[in-house]
């Protein structure tokens, strides 16, 4: 299985050997600062930058795959009525207008399926950083860099430890296991969280779907991964944990983009809108964050003067008693 995969570790290898000389030759310090080796860890997130950008044109057909399945979602649900009770021949009808229409319910998770390479030749890479290995020469690196990689550190914690390392591997990264499993932690709640938002700002978006495997593989993305990370991050390297976290910040920029120029489609429920409730008056709101504070109390309206009723027709002038009285002489 190693030797299908070494073109992978040959170019994670490549792309992270460029970017340190790179860093190198403008002059970020290879050694230490604040106990961090900021050349090592700028050459793993320009990692990320490098996939994502030769991944961005999938991305952009994954946000119109996801168009195309919201545009086709009264059609599903019509089919769904049509074949309640009939589970297979729905989903051969919901195959045959999915290929018609050119829609693809998989496309959602294709640039997750296309970085999983990636994540594991890194994954492969970051965990053979020991400096008593005997091939330090693999996959292109000279000892030098590999060396310098196997002491490079995050905050003091070396980029090849994780939360779960035995004790004979921090002795041979020369690292404290209390500052490993702390930087590790809250690497991997960050992780946790920022992977939790990336397919929630998507959802929101795009709402969930209609169709019962589109949903299901919504509530994948959305809580079974990130429950997964609690488990599985801790045998990640600090290092790869880096690439996760820079990723999903990535993405969330990316999507917040594409999102604005590829806005979802407008659905007929919002689309139509009763006369009455086109211009409903609401009452207006003042202070609060963003605007969310409490409503604002409707202006007084001014009591109004009572109106004097005029007398009737016909009627008898009545004279003010108080005009009608002499004035008292004086004296």
């Amino acid at each position: 299985m190693s030797l299908s995969l070494d073109w992978i570790y040959y170019a994670i290898s490549w792309i992270l050997l460029t970017w340190h000389s790179a860093w190198d030759a403008i002059g970020v310090p290879v050694g230490a600062v604040i106990g961090t080796n900021f050349a090592w860890i700028l050459s793993i997130i320009f990692l990320v930058v490098t996939v994502r950008v030769i991944l961005f044109p999938v991305f952009v057909k994954q946000i119109k795959s996801q168009r195309a399945m919201q545009a086709l979602q009264p059609k599903v649900k019509e089919l769904q009525e049509k074949h309640k009770g009939d589970r297979e021949t729905l989903q051969k009808e919901m195959m045959e207008l999915y290929k018609k229409e050119k829609a693809n319910p998989l496309m959602g998770c294709l640039p997750m399926f296309l970085q999983i390479p990636v994540f594991l030749g890194l994954f492969h890479v970051l965990r053979r950083l020991d400096p008593d290995k005997r091939n330090q020469t693999l996959y292109g690196w000279t000892a030098d860099q590999f060396q310098s990689a196997s002491q490079a550190k995050l905050f003091t914690a070396p980029i090849a430890g994780k939360f779960g390392s035995t004790a004979d591997e921090l002795a041979s990264l020369g690292a404290n296991g209390s500052t490993v499993k702390i930087i590790a932690g809250v690497l991997v709640l960050v992780m946790i969280a920022t992977t939790y938002l990336t397919s929630r700002q998507m959802i929101l978006k795009t709402g969930w779907a209609e169709d019962p495997q589109q949903r299901m593989i919504q509530r994948l993305m959305l809580y079974g991964i990130p429950a997964s990370l609690l488990i599985s991050g801790a045998i990640f390297p600090i290092g790869v944990i880096i690439y996760w976290v820079t990723n999903n910040l990535f993405t969330l920029g990316q999507q917040q983009w594409v999102l604005r120029k590829f806005p979802p489609p407008v659905t007929a429920k919002k689309a139509v809108a009763p006369a009455a409730s086109r211009n409903p008056v609401q009452p207006a709101k003042s202070g609060g964050l963003f605007g969310r504070g409490k409503t604002a109390p409707p202006a007084p309206v001014k009591a109004s003067a009572p109106k004097v009723a005029g007398p009737k027709p016909g009627a008898k002038p009545v004279n003010n008693p108080k005009k009608s009285r002499p004035a008292k002489r004086q004296g």
